[in-house]
């Protein structure tokens, strides 16, 4: 039907059987904005700016509005619907909502596919523990092995060759299941050395490590700076630390991510049942930005089709940490049975990163469960959140595989990203518009990098003191103007100035365009390093020589494809909170999947999937190595 400019009200009632209706409002004409309220039938009437919001369900429109309307609000079972405005025609319709079979329906099909994922992680556990077993009996035969496991098509570097993968030692430490393998019988490349003049009486007790002896080569501090700086560098250069402080280091990542988890959620989850408890009792619906043409209320909650899109990251990020679990426990008992491959071969195995990994999609999921509970420009922050976490915990396992003595420590790295988060609430408090910050912010960003890409480049041998232009000066001296030199770690350099190159380019993007989502800006930094250190390692371990096991493969190009997907979907744009809620409202779509999700859902469940199958990537794509002794794998 039609609300005319005179009069414009809809006298509506609820029939015996719904006890749920939509009200869609649509205008052909976007201007002037429009006020629909749904109130009680009773005088007077509030249908004027200064009184509409004192009671019923109100929200501003300009072509589009959409409100669902539940029986329980309203007693009289009547109601009036005001357009508001009297200079353009309005289409309205009213109609059922979805019933209870159709939220059953759903919740049984999200539960159903991420559960499906459980059963296929067994199957794969089975059939690889039947390989495994296998393999122990003697049916992997030499020839199935990869260059870099069996030596061979390794030649001698060059000592003229600078730093490049041709004469590094691979540090991948793979973190899959080490079991007892039998010990490869030929040479590894250049180094000779046999497996049985290598210690394996090394069981270790945990109990005895402090927190006092992490990060300490006392007896070989003085030749830190010869190992770590030579031309040539393998993974055992850079895993000579004590096993069981290493570990125990890598530990307190996940239990400070557990702690931040805790104390970040629970003043989350109480701010945004305020803002839904003002909602219900105002009746404003413009304080939250859903997509309203497919926003199913259950409770108090007024879209639970979105907040339960989100159980993916929760499911799939436990099912990622019992992987985990799994291949912990199995390595631990290798260690135990003082099998010489989990002893000496393969990258080292510290396994805290990844339970931080896993904690941190959990998280995800419940932060921005509790962003859908009202979404709006000032609750985005805990929807990217931890977002920055799981990207700078990302690129720490990279780093960690090929270089477990030096990696950052957990007080270090979140330190680091609480910083990122503090300049994450500052944008959005104060970037909006503001050249001063942006300034401030990007004169930060370049430097930061600078200061970090120094810090790779000379594997934290160089110090920040009073003395460092001077230094600086004398090498620009020493290697620009007296002779002129090339960089010792050509590969390490190309990635560093591919950084570079990249972080400059955003900051002087974000200088010039001064984007209003400054959050997700921040976020879109995150993600592009991730991707380029990513990228780099990939490309570098198989021109040592490496290979990428089916199991890696699989999973790498089905993330690929799922990531594609999912970013389909999110850049379908149901809503924005850049523009007004009226202009928001014109984003709004009907739901596309089992008449209760709609686009954004769908890239939750799919976004879950392909950071589930990341995760399981980094896990497993150095499983190649597992029999390789570590003074044959590359670093880089």
């Amino acid at each position: 039907m039609q609300l005319r400019p005179n009069p414009s009200f809809l006298n509506m009632f609820f029939l015996m059987a719904w006890t749920t209706v939509i009200v869609k409002v649509n205008s052909e004409k976007n201007f002037p904005c429009s006020v629909m309220s749904i109130q009680d039938i009773q005088c007077p009437v509030y249908d004027l700016d200064n009184n509409v919001a004192f009671i019923g369900m109100y929200q501003t429109m300009t072509k589009k509005g959409a409100v669902t309307v539940q029986r329980k609000d309203f007693p009289s079972n009547n109601e009036l619907l005001d357009a508001g405005n009297r200079s353009k025609t309005l289409d309205v319709v009213v109609s059922p909502a979805i019933n209870s079979e159709v939220y059953v329906m759903g919740m049984l099909f999200c539960l159903g596919i991420f559960l499906s994922f459980y059963v296929l992680t067994f199957l794969v556990a089975c059939i690889e523990n039947k390989r495994m077993n296998r393999k122990r009996e003697g049916f992997l035969q030499p020839a199935d092995m990869s260059p870099a496991e069996t030596g061979k098509g390794l030649t001698p570097p060059s000592p003229y060759e600078y730093g490049s993968f041709a004469d590094n030692g691979s540090t991948m430490s793979s973190e899959p299941v080490t079991d007892s393998l039998a010990s490869a019988e030929g040479t590894y490349g250049y180094m000779e050395r046999s497996m049985d003049t290598v210690g394996r009486c090394r069981q270790e007790s945990l109990s005895s490590v402090e927190e006092d002896d992490y990060d300490t080569l006392a007896d070989i501090d003085s030749d830190k700076n010869i190992v770590r700086t030579k031309k040539y560098l393998c993974v055992s250069d850079l895993a000579r630390k004590d096993k069981r402080v290493l570990n125990k280091k890598y530990q307190i990542y996940f239990w400070n991510i557990s702690t931040i988890a805790v104390f970040y959620a629970l003043p989350v989850i109480q701010l945004v049942i305020t803002y839904q408890t003002v909602v219900n009792v105002t009746g404003n619906q413009d304080i939250c930005y859903y997509n309203f043409l497919c926003a199913h209320p259950l409770g108090a909650l007024s879209s639970f089709n979105n907040i339960l899109s989100n159980l993916g990251y929760v499911m799939l990020g436990l099912l990622f940490l019992l992987i985990v679990l799994q291949r912990d426990i199995l390595h631990n008992r290798a260690l135990m049975r003082n099998d010489i491959t989990a002893l000496e071969c393969g990258i080292p195995k510290h396994f805290g990163l990844f339970y931080a990994m896993g904690t941190a999609l959990m998280m995800e999921g419940l932060l921005s469960a509790c962003y859908h509970v009202c979404p709006n420009y000032t609750n985005f922050q805990f929807d990217t959140s931890f977002m920055y976490m799981i990207a700078g915990l990302c690129m720490l396992k990279l780093y960690q595989k090929r270089h477990p003595d030096i990696n950052a420590s957990a007080y270090t790295a979140y330190a680091c990203l609480a910083a990122v988060i503090f300049f994450s609430v500052l944008g959005v408090v104060f970037g909006k518009g503001n050249t001063a910050f942006w300034i401030v912010f990007s004169v930060i960003h370049i430097l930061a990098t600078l200061l970090l890409s120094t810090q790779l480049y000379y594997m934290g041998r160089w110090k920040l003191d009073s003395g460092i232009l001077r230094r600086m000066l004398y090498v620009i001296y020493t290697d620009c103007v007296r002779q002129c030199s090339g960089p010792m770690y050509i590969d390490r350099m190309v990635l560093l100035v591919m950084g570079n190159i990249v972080n400059w380019s955003l900051a002087a993007y974000g200088l010039i365009k001064r984007p209003n989502d400054f959050a997700s800006y921040l976020l879109a930094i995150a993600i592009c390093n991730l991707l380029l250190y990513f990228a780099f390692y990939i490309i570098m371990k198989l021109r040592s020589g490496e290979r990428i096991r089916c199991l890696a493969l699989v999973c790498i190009l089905f993330t690929a494809v799922v990531w594609g997907f999912a970013l389909f979907f999110f850049f379908q744009g149901l809503s924005t909170w850049q523009k007004t809620p009226a202009e928001s409202r014109e984003h709004n779509r009907d739901c596309i999947l089992l008449s209760f999700f709609d686009d954004h859902d769908i890239w939750h469940f799919l976004s879950s999937i392909a950071m589930f199958g990341s995760f399981l990537v980094l896990l497993t794509m150095d499983d190649d190595l597992d029999t390789v002794q570590r003074d044959k794998i590359y670093v880089f």
